[in-house]
């Protein structure tokens, strides 16, 4: 039996508890192979979030975690020493309430970077939940000069159990409709992954290659093979008047901690000999850092600037395919507003949708963008438009001048863990076969990001869940010849604000990544 993904088990960090809202209620989940089900058994406690505290009825917003109250330290260890280049970085968090009173269980979501926005400079930290209002950040010191330390609590552990219980009862809070027509009659009904059982019949739409569940109302005298559009239709979700409190941009989310001493140090050039201070907590470092605005990878791997010119050098006689939401079309849009031979084919689609094709006749390059099948949040589509990443593939030829790039995450937020991991194990199926008929296919996978938050995007799309599907995803991708651009810490250690489709120069530096794995050897 093979098993894609094992937990190592020797860490001594605390151990999370699994999570107590597991059970789904109206969720269909098709049987799974044994290899499967245990892989997904072993996502699910492995990426489980720390416990999360019981809401007393009703809340008191005073016993909640406050970022207000919350501080950090700068950790000197024993001789208060100097930093150089190499060292690591421990920062100390203590988590409070609302009336300044040391919390006492882990659970609460936050964010940590490293940054110099004069020289450009910032790297990701390494947060450790140490599961008692007590947490580590850890960074790797990758410049010389001064340093600050920055932590932000995104979501109190509070809140967490509010999305926790949401993704139970709740993963229909976003909804979707389509349109069914006969002639001239039409009418539109409800759709989901999870759909709650009614008198009304329901229309099956599972994709009967990969097996992905979707469903929608049957309309009254009319067939299921009447449908004919897709589209988001509205959020809806039943909270408590104190819940909604846990959701406040001014007071809880994505609020900035402060030190309780310096917030800042200096970084000195290694010495000869010295040997370099490193946290006995987290043993893998950051993926790369930002230096004078430029990403550096620390893989092993190295990231190129490219230019128009060399771009264009790069994607000549390629076949570049992209899929996913809107983050990856991202791409698509920066190849052709920099490429001036690149050249869009008009197709008619709504241009927050797709899909998408451009050509370059002069240097022989092909790009396609098509989003990927639902749930999908977009615009009215028609049903034909709907097809899934995995099916797709099984489309490509493949080959040396084939370049597949895909990203799904965001579209994700509301519903359990099990949706997306089964999503990603169709995918994956569907890679394995494609590099099994053409090995020299370029695979190149986009992670998600931090993104601002407001209370539905909270609701609906937290970095709470998407660093969860991020940890899902690199998971079941380890081991394959697949290449990351890691987005999440790319938008974490700019320092430019979070936004669910990161701003120009982060976009410039995942440029460089993707045109570094296609053309290793060239540069601007």
């Amino acid at each position: 039996m093979k098993v894609w993904y094992k937990v190592n088990s020797s860490s001594s960090l605390p151990k999370p508890t699994t999570n107590r809202h597991r059970r789904h209620e109206f969720c269909t989940f098709e049987p799974l192979s044994p290899e499967d089900a245990q892989e997904e058994r072993l996502l699910l406690e492995s990426t489980a979030w720390p416990e999360t505290p019981l809401l007393p009825s009703p809340l008191s917003l005073e016993e909640t975690s406050d970022p207000a109250h919350s501080t950090f330290i700068i950790t000197l260890g024993k001789e208060g020493r100097q930093w150089q280049i190499g060292d690591q970085l421990e920062v100390t968090i203590k988590i409070c309430d609302f009336q300044g009173r040391p919390k006492k269980t882990g659970g609460d979501v936050l964010l940590a970077r490293l940054h110099n926005v004069g020289l450009g400079a910032g790297v990701a930290g390494k947060v450790v939940d140490h599961l008692n209002g007590i947490y580590t950040a850890v960074f790797s010191l990758l410049w010389e000069g001064s340093a600050q330390v920055e932590v932000t609590l995104v979501h109190p552990s509070e809140a967490v159990t509010v999305l926790q219980r949401l993704s139970v009862e709740q993963p229909d809070r976003i909804y979707f409709n389509s349109v069914f027509r006969s002639g001239h009659r039409s009418q539109t009904t409800a759709c989901n992954v999870c759909l709650r059982p009614t008198q009304q019949p329901q229309c099956n739409y599972t994709d009967v290659r990969t097996g992905e569940p979707w469903f929608c109302y049957k309309p009254q005298n009319m067939s299921c093979n009447a449908r004919i559009t897709h589209s988001m239709g509205q959020f809806k979700q039943n909270l408590k008047a104190e819940e909604e409190k846990l959701f406040d941009s001014r007071v809880n989310m994505k609020v900035h901690i402060r030190a309780s001493g310096p917030a800042d140090i200096t970084v000195l050039p290694k010495m000869e000999g010295q040997p370099n201070v490193e946290s006995s907590l987290v043993k893998s470092g950051p993926a790369g850092y930002y230096y004078q605005g430029v990403w550096h990878a620390l893989d092993g791997s190295t990231v190129h600037e490219f230019n128009t010119v060399t771009i264009t050098q790069c994607l000549k006689g390629k076949v570049v395919y992209m899929f996913g939401d809107s983050t990856v079309r991202q791409f698509f849009e920066y190849l052709n507003t920099e490429l001036p031979d690149l050249k869009e084919f008009d197709l008619h689609n709504e241009r927050k949708a797709g899909p998408f094709i451009s050509l370059d006749y002069k240097n022989n390059i092909f790009v396609k963008y098509r989003f990927h099948g639902p749930p999908i949040r977009i615009v009215p589509v028609p049903t034909s438009e709907l097809r899934y990443i995995a099916n797709e593939l099984d489309g490509i030829t493949g080959g040396s001048n084939t370049v597949v790039i895909f990203c799904i995450w965001a579209h994700f937020g509301t519903f359990p863990m099990e949706i997306y991991i089964r999503r990603l194990q169709n995918i994956r199926r569907a890679v394995v076969r494609l590099q099994d008929r053409a090995p020299d296919t370029l695979i190149i996978i986009r992670t998600g990001n931090p993104k601002e938050l407001t209370p539905i995007v909270a609701l609906t799309n937290s970095d709470w869940h998407s660093y969860q599907a991020d940890k899902v995803l690199r998971a079941m991708f380890k081991g394959l010849n697949v290449n990351f651009v890691n987005a999440w810490e790319m938008t974490l250690a700019h320092h430019l604000p979070h936004d669910l489709h990161p701003k120009p120069p982060i976009i410039k530096n995942m440029i460089n990544v993707i045109m570094s794995y296609m053309c290793p050897q060239k540069g601007g």
